[in-house]
């Protein structure tokens, strides 16, 4: 074993410099004044505000909130748009330009009794009221 070869089993301490250029100096850390300088300090945390507001928030009046976006069609419509004998769905009715497609899905329709119809239809995977199924039926048509 040579010298340039030991090594201290503790090293050396830095000299922590005080004042302005030091790491601990004028507020040793402890940031300006105020609340975050004393001792003790607690700052209220932000998530805590945003947690009390959620259930507030979440399920609020939620009778308002439409939970299906439904198109309704009058059965004066449907007979200047179809012929006898066809059937009525929400896929026909995109097809004939009736209807667009709606968040990239055919559109739930609901069939209203506004108007009069004279030809036979058989009506597919649509919500009808009652004034549009009696119209429907005394017209010779079906509800599916």
């Amino acid at each position: 074993m040579q010298k340039h070869n030991l090594k201290r089993i503790t090293k050396n301490r830095k000299v922590i410099s005080v004042g302005r250029g030091g790491k601990r100096g004028k507020t040793s850390g402890r940031g300006g004044k105020g609340q975050t300088a004393r001792a003790g300090h607690k700052v209220r945390p932000e998530m805590r505000d945003i947690i009390k507001k959620l259930p507030k928030l979440r399920g609020y009046d939620f009778k308002t909130i439409k939970k299906y976006d439904v198109l309704n069609i009058n059965v004066g419509d449907l007979d200047t748009l179809f012929s006898s004998g066809d059937t009525v769905s929400p896929t026909t009715l995109v097809e004939n330009g009736f209807l667009s497609i709606y968040k990239g899905k055919n559109p739930r329709v609901k069939i209203l009794g506004d108007g009069e119809i004279s030809q036979k239809l058989s009506i597919v995977k649509c919500v009808v009221s009652k004034q549009a199924k009696t119209k429907i039926e005394k017209a010779g048509g079906s509800i599916k």
